[in-house]
Formats: C-alpha cells, sequence, structure tokens
C-alpha cells in the first residue's frame, strides 16, 4: 500500500506542506538453530534493507501498527514485546515535493509464525538475516535494530 487513504486525504488539504506523522519501526527477531534473527525487506523505493517500518493509522495503537505492518509487508505474523527506540525522521521530500517528518517508534517484536515474502509491492524481497552477518543499512536503521536487541530494558531516545 504505497500511501495511507488519510494522508492522501491531508494532502488534497495542505498540498506538499511538511506533515507530522507518526511512524513504527518493527525489528522482529527469531531463534533459529541456536542463532537469533531478524527479518528485513528490501524496500522496492530505494533498494536499501530495513526492518520493517510504515505509518500508524488514525486513533491505532502503534504497537498494533507495527505488527499489522510486518504482516502487511513481509507476510510474517508477530507480537510487539517492547518500545525499543524513539526518534524523528527528516523531513523527507518526495520525488512529487511532498514533505513529512516521522515520529518513529520502534518496537522489538517476536516472530509467531510466516515465512518472510515481500507481501505488498512496497519492498521487493524479506528474509531472515543472521545477526553477524547483515547487509548494509543506514546508520539510523542499524541505531533501531541494536535498541531493539536487548529483550528488556528502556527505550532509547535519538537526541
Amino acid at each position: 500500500m504505497p500511501t495511507p487513504p488519510f494522508v492522501l486525504a491531508l494532502r488534497e488539504r495542505v498540498g506538499h506542506d511538511q506533515l507530522w506523522l507518526p511512524g513504527v519501526t518493527a525489528v522482529v527477531l527469531r531463534e533459529h538453530d541456536a542463532r537469533t534473527q531478524v527479518l528485513l525487506v528490501r524496500r522496492a523505493d530505494t533498494g536499501e534493507w530495513t526492518p520493517v517500518t510504515g505509518i500508524v493509522d488514525p486513533a491505532e495503537e502503534p504497537a498494533v501498527a507495527a505488527v499489522r505492518e510486518v504482516l502487511e509487508e513481509a507476510d510474517v505474523v508477530a507480537t510487539a514485546q517492547r518500545l525499543a527506540h524513539v526518534g524523528v525522521v527528516g523531513p523527507v521530500v518526495y520525488d512529487n515535493g511532498d514533505r513529512s517528518v516521522y515520529l518513529d517508534l520502534t518496537f522489538r517484536c517476536r516472530w509467531e509464525s510466516g515465512v518472510p515474502a515481500p507481501a505488498d509491492g512496497e519492498n521487493t524481497d524479506a528474509a531472515w538475516y543472521d545477526l553477524d552477518d547483515l547487509p548494509p543499512m543506514s546508520a539510523s536503521m542499524r541505531a533501531r535494530l541494536d535498541a531493539a536487541l536487548p529483550e528488556r530494558g528502556e527505550a532509547t531516545f535519538t537526541s
């Protein structure tokens, strides 16, 4: 799903002006053959490998949004375990001139079931990666992933 309908409705009113939107990052972890693995998706727009990300729908609980995005984007069922990181992403300027800033809430999630696959067109691939064999990713995405690795702990904040 490219742009949520509520964002399109806002864009009809504000044009390309900057929007402040809540977003989520879901760091989905599983144990496999005595190794911890993380679910990553390859974004169709940039080709980068990242944890699953998405926009929180109006009145949706952020942890519910994280779990929903994992199912929509990677065809994997997960359970949100804890808030791991809070940060601001952007401003982002899209090809059409739209501008947005995102309040990102990163959740540590546990894999429940499913085989990763690019499920909604936003990604070209989805796969499990061992933590010691990750593909290159941005410093921001790596910080979110690292914040979610401990099973317990307080959320970190980007300053």
